[in-house]
């Protein structure tokens, strides 16, 4: 796939989510496609390795977040692995003060390659677990949003990500199409306020995200 047709999914993409993304931006997600799939070569950071795939499934998929995080302040992505959300979101925000966690040392240093690479400022990178008490302690209660798109229970995204939301603030669960299906099924979970449910059409895919978005007890 030629580089104007990528550059034509992120602009056109972008504008069918309501973002308008300019060629300074495009630059940094084409610079994020390079080194992702060099690095894939090495290390296991993702599955999905076609150009076009890397750009709606990764890229734009990560963007859908973009309007839940109006007037907020600072995100924290636990399980972020090659990036995803937390560093196209940055990328698109950089007002936005993020915190980007994972467990697999491996996956740190390559977002850390490419916070750098990329010239990104107000993102940490930080080699941690979520669920331990360590983590916890340093930043319990510290940001106004908390997301992952790691978690495959959603039960268990909520009881992890709560801790770590300031009072009033949102808990992201971005899941497929079967999300509404699974918030049916979930038990009731102490110190959630109010749950906002959005389905979204994928640009240039058939694949429908849903985002789960919890408020915090204030």
């Amino acid at each position: 796939m030629t580089t104007e047709e990528l550059k034509n999914i992120l602009k056109t993409g972008g504008a069918e989510l309501g973002l308008t993304i300019g060629d300074q931006e495009v630059s940094q997600f084409l610079k994020y496609l390079e080194e992702l799939k060099e690095w894939n070569k090495k290390i296991n950071l993702t599955s999905i390795t076609d150009d076009r795939d890397i750009t709606i499934r990764h890229f734009l998929d990560s963007l859908i977040l973009v309007p839940f995080l109006a007037n907020k302040s600072s995100l924290l992505d636990i399980g972020s692995g090659a990036g995803f959300p937390g560093i196209p979101l940055k990328i698109i925000l950089p007002d936005l003060k993020i915190t980007a966690m994972d467990s697999v040392h491996k996956k740190v240093v390559f977002m850390k390659h490419i916070v750098r690479t990329l010239n990104l400022n107000s993102i940490e990178i930080i080699h941690a677990r979520a669920e331990d008490s360590k983590s916890i302690k340093k930043l319990g209660g510290s940001f106004d949003a908390v997301t992952s798109r790691a978690f495959a229970e959603l039960h268990r995204f909520l009881e992890i990500a709560i801790p770590y939301a300031k009072n009033g603030g949102i808990l992201l669960a971005v899941k497929g199409p079967k999300g509404v299906e699974e918030l049916r099924r979930l038990p009731q979970i102490k110190g959630i306020e109010s749950i906002l449910v959005k389905e979204i059409k994928l640009p240039f895919s058939d694949i429908t995200t849903t985002v789960l978005s919890f408020k915090k007890e204030g």
